[in-house]
């Protein structure tokens, strides 16, 4: 009977993970390592425990918390991950939980851009290889928000944050000004976006009287000439 009992426990402690998780973590731009810490994550999940810190993840596996806070970012960056408030009603708190369900609509999609995914997962790299440091959640959501709210195509952000750079003005608000400009006159490509900034800047250049000191833009925006 007491063998029985403890069958039936090792049965209960189970999580339910989607096979197709195991077999294509690879095509969302995952390892192993990230694939073992959403298992930590929706086991503290099934436990209650919506928001599990870096140090209560790293416990269980095999990375420091350093390691395992980089990787929850990259998480959120990637958007298999994302931060959700969550209202308890009777309590009248609002808590932040991890959220899994983007993760699991990327995988069941019926169709994927496999392109414009990478894409996805790249801009934020270059976001950071630009400003010199690591985003914070709110660039990250505003990324996201540009990508899935506004429907723009990764392409065309990333022309957007090279706009602003050969202008010298980099920051979100103004990176955010060119995509709203873009939109507002129909500019959906890089090619059309590519054609407006040439003739914006020529115009520019005839205005000028003297040479001007430009940013050496040569390193990885050289997008006038076309792309990298």
């Amino acid at each position: 009977m007491k063998k029985q009992l403890q069958v039936q426990q090792i049965l209960l402690d189970q999580i339910n993970i989607p096979i197709k998780l195991f077999t294509s973590f690879q095509t969302l731009g995952l390892d192993e390592t990230d694939v073992m810490l959403i298992l930590q994550v929706q086991q503290f999940q099934q436990k209650g425990i919506g928001f599990p810190t870096p140090a209560e993840l790293s416990d269980n596996m095999t990375i420091n918390e350093e390691q395992c806070s980089n990787l929850l970012r990259k998480l959120i960056q990637k958007g298999v991950l994302v931060i959700e408030q969550n209202n308890n009603k009777e309590t009248e708190k609002i808590s932040e939980v991890y959220s899994l369900n983007e993760l699991w609509e990327k995988l069941y999609a019926e169709k994927e851009d496999k392109t414009e995914e990478h894409a996805d997962g790249t801009i934020f790299v270059l976001f950071e290889q630009e400003f010199g440091r690591p985003l914070s959640p709110f660039e990250i959501e505003t990324i996201n928000g540009w990508l899935d709210e506004d429907k723009q195509a990764a392409s065309l952000i990333k022309a957007a944050l090279r706009e602003s750079v050969l202008m010298g003005k980099l920051n979100f608000k103004y990176i955010d000004r060119i995509l709203r400009e873009w939109h507002k006159k129909g500019i959906h490509t890089v090619e059309q976006a590519r054609d407006a900034s040439k003739k914006f800047h020529g115009n520019q250049t005839t205005k000028q009287e003297g040479p001007r000191t430009k940013r050496d833009t040569s390193f990885y925006y050289n997008w006038l000439e076309g792309e990298d």
